[in-house]
């Protein structure tokens, strides 16, 4: 499903070029389950990053489905991560004014999942939460609200 070939990811710092990856290959089977693993600065962020079409490398492919995600253009890669990629973000990244349930929907509306919303709650254990806001719930259930969000629309790629 995914083919990741000499990646090469670059920043630039004032006049100091600093390299985040050099020269990442790896390949991904469909349904596989894949851990990245490395000390702080290793850049597993940014390799993250890349496979959801959120950055683009310096060089290098990413092939996702055959296709070659880091030469998309910008409105493709939106429906890249759209139709194909389910977040889970570090920092929860939950809209504080929307419920549970609205901020699952959010995402799971986008693919036209609209109803897998309360499922996804209900299997993260979070279906009597569903009407509380970020600011009432704990740090792990506003996780398990982000883990449901990236799963209710069925994407073919969790991050």
């Amino acid at each position: 499903m995914i083919s990741i070939r000499n990646i090469v990811k670059k920043y630039r710092s004032g006049s100091e070029e600093i390299a985040a990856l050099g020269g990442i290959s790896a390949e991904i089977s469909a349904g596989e389950f894949t851990v990245i693993l490395g000390p702080s600065g290793s850049g597993k962020s940014t390799m993250l990053n890349m496979l959801g079409g959120m950055d683009r490398p310096t060089s290098g492919q990413i092939l996702v489905g055959g296709e070659d995600i880091s030469e998309l253009s910008e409105k493709k890669l939106t429906d890249y991560r759209r139709k194909n990629v389910g977040f889970v973000f570090q920092f929860y990244n939950l809209v504080d004014n929307l419920t549970a349930y609205e901020n699952v929907g959010i995402a799971a509306d986008l693919n036209g999942n609209t109803d897998k919303a309360a499922d996804a709650l209900r299997d993260v254990g979070l279906e009597k939460r569903r009407d509380n806001f970020p600011n009432q719930l704990s740090g792990g259930q506003m996780q398990r609200v982000a883990i449901a969000r990236a799963v209710a629309k069925s994407p073919k790629l969790l991050l």
